[in-house]
């Protein structure tokens, strides 16, 4: 794929004449608009497909021209830098991609379907397994795709099969003994992207759903900040956890522009108001060195990078 995109304009032409008229294309699309640090800056096309079809017909014409393309969830974990992303952003936000589904005790959900969104409707429906999902901010797409958890609980734990679609636009179905998945990343999704799941639940009460959810919940609120975040930084060394370490080191609260690292908890990284990616970046290799120094411990970091310096 080519870094650059010679002509942007011309190409989103060329992609507003690929697709239905309900996909939504837009030119040079502000990325601080679509992500949850409120971070970034535009990229050259920006586009919602309708559905399936839209999205195979889109990387056709990527792929024909050389053009590069990101998928996009719901910005969570997601750093675009300041001179944003040349190429085309495709986010799986239209309807048809956020249909949740009951079949039983199973879930269908799509990629674009808020993680909320499916532990609401579980609990709704006394299903019992997803409940963790409640708290994480994104999409059912980007769930997949770091295997996302929370309150000792991982996306994949609960998944049956995953729906995907190749580069080439061809969509199948895999069980989820086909994927190689490990803690915060499925690589299969590095090369495919996740069109939706079935999450395999089992009935329980809706009262004692409801109870372990609010659980979670006030256990969230008293130890994650609400300024705008991008989820958890850093994935947990093998001997501490990441904000307990970052704690320790007396580092909460460091800041480098408009970027900060949350009093509340050390491992979430909150824009302040008027940060910019340069500054969110900077701020995390600030707390790899000193971590690194100080403890000998290589952080690595769960959130995305993509997109062009200033």
């Amino acid at each position: 794929m080519n870094a650059t995109l010679e002509n942007p304009a011309t190409f989103a032409d060329e992609l507003a004449a690929l697709v239905s008229p309900a996909a939504i294309l837009k030119r040079a699309e502000p990325m601080a608009k679509h992500t949850t640090l409120r971070v970034g800056g535009p990229a050259d096309v920006y586009i919602e497909p309708a559905n399936e079809k839209d999205l195979s017909a889109i990387l056709k014409g990527c792929r024909e021209r050389g053009v590069n393309f990101f998928i996009l969830g719901r910005g969570s974990n997601l750093v675009v830098r300041d001179g944003g992303f040349r190429g085309v952003v495709i986010c799986l936000a239209s309807p048809e991609f956020a249909r949740i589904e009951i079949d039983g005790t199973r879930i269908r959900a799509g990629a674009g379907a808020k993680q909320k969104s499916v532990a609401v409707e579980a609990k709704r429906n006394g299903l019992s397994g997803v409940e963790f999902l409640e708290g994480i901010p994104g999409s059912i797409g980007g769930a997949l795709r770091m295997n996302a958890g929370a309150m000792g609980s991982e996306t994949f734990n609960a998944v049956e099969s995953v729906r995907v679609m190749d580069y080439f636009g061809v969509a199948r179905e895999l069980k989820r003994s086909e994927m190689a998945v490990e803690y915060r990343c499925c690589a299969f999704l590095k090369s495919h992207i996740a069109l939706g799941a079935v999450f395999q639940c089992s009935p329980q009460p809706r009262e004692e759903i409801e109870k372990r959810m609010k659980i979670y919940n006030e256990k969230r609120w008293r130890s994650q900040p609400a300024a705008p975040s991008a989820g958890c930084l850093f994935k947990n060394p093998s001997t501490i956890g990441a904000g307990r370490l970052i704690d320790e080191l007396g580092l909460k609260n460091t800041k480098i522009g408009g970027a900060r690292i949350s009093q509340e908890h050390g491992n979430f990284l909150v824009n302040d108001g008027g940060a910019t990616a340069k500054d969110v970046l900077e701020l995390i290799e600030l707390l790899r060195a000193k971590v690194m120094a100080e403890r000998g411990v290589e952080l690595h970091s769960e959130v995305e990078v993509i997109g062009e310096p200033a």
